[in-house]
């Protein structure tokens, strides 16, 4: 399954960071905690490449808790500063702002040696399609300062923040890059919803869903579904789509309906908590 999309308003925003980054202290980065790498759009590691950064494992509680802990160890081992965090709920929130202050620690100490004072730090908040930017930033600033959706392409515009007297806030449109090399990339970020469903094959992507959490989640399916595990992938979306009454007249299995069934029961977390990838090297 090869999954590309790249449409022209992500050029257009592209550009955009590329010229305001020189306005900003800090980039904050955001990448869904259920498969932090493959989120991780590598040309905001280009543009970025000189200030200081840090990377926020969004939607954590919707992911393996261990592998939280482990993705959150992992980044800050490669230089960045990093947690995990639930910003529909605040879970792990209170930390941001100390965050923010020591990855800007320098910039801070510069600014007094030069007695330059109150002067907020300003940063680019940065991420891939339906990553949570928009419902990161409200959380943060305590009300709802930028418009927010469950679809991939709702920011469109650029949109300046001031949370408080210490920080400011770039939110910027969620973009991916222009090429997608490896397939799990893209069948990750599609599963995630950060590619429009309108260019999927929906039914193929849930039986990839279906057989990444058989093999690596065992018992979570039954525990949603009243069906039996074992079997091929298609055999267990058969086995759903009876279960959740999606039929064909006749009584045969809508595999449509219950592919649609699947792919929003995973992305809302209903199925439990999964992570699609572990860091490097520890064999998922």
């Amino acid at each position: 399954m090869d999954i590309q999309w790249y449409p022209g308003h992500m050029t257009k925003a592209r550009r955009m960071m590329q010229e305001d980054i020189r306005l900003v202290d800090l980039v904050i980065e955001l990448t869904d905690a259920r498969a932090p790498l493959s989120g991780r759009n590598p040309d905001i590691d280009e543009i970025g490449k000189n200030k200081s950064r840090v990377i926020l494992l969004n939607k954590a509680d919707m992911a393996d808790e261990s592998l939280n802990r482990r993705w959150t160890a992992y980044f800050q081992n490669a230089g960045f500063f990093a947690a995990a965090v639930n910003s529909r709920s605040g879970a792990g929130m209170k930390q941001i702002q100390n965050i923010i202050q020591e990855a800007c620690r320098e910039k801070l100490e510069r600014d007094q040696r030069r007695g330059i004072r109150n002067r907020p730090v300003r940063a680019m908040v940065a991420g891939i399609p339906n990553v949570g930017k928009s419902t990161f930033i409200n959380s943060f600033a305590g009300k709802a300062c930028t418009k927010t959706g469950n679809k991939p392409g709702v920011t469109r515009g650029k949109q300046w923040i001031r949370l408080n007297k210490n920080v400011e806030l770039l939110d910027t449109p969620g973009i991916l890059w222009p090429k997608i090399d490896d397939p799990a990339v893209g069948q990750r970020l599609a599963a995630l919803g950060s590619v429009r469903d309108e260019i999927l094959q929906a039914e193929e992507l849930s039986l990839w869903v279906l057989d990444f959490i058989q093999g690596k989640y065992p018992g979570l399916l039954s525990r949603r579904y009243p069906i039996e595990e074992d079997g091929r992938p298609e055999e267990l979306l058969g086995r759903i789509a009876k279960a959740r009454g999606c039929l064909q007249k006749g009584g045969e299995p809508d595999y449509t309906k219950a592919a649609a069934l699947v792919l929003d029961d995973f992305r809302s977390g209903r199925l439990g908590r999964i992570t699609l990838e572990a860091p490097p090297a520890s064999g998922i």
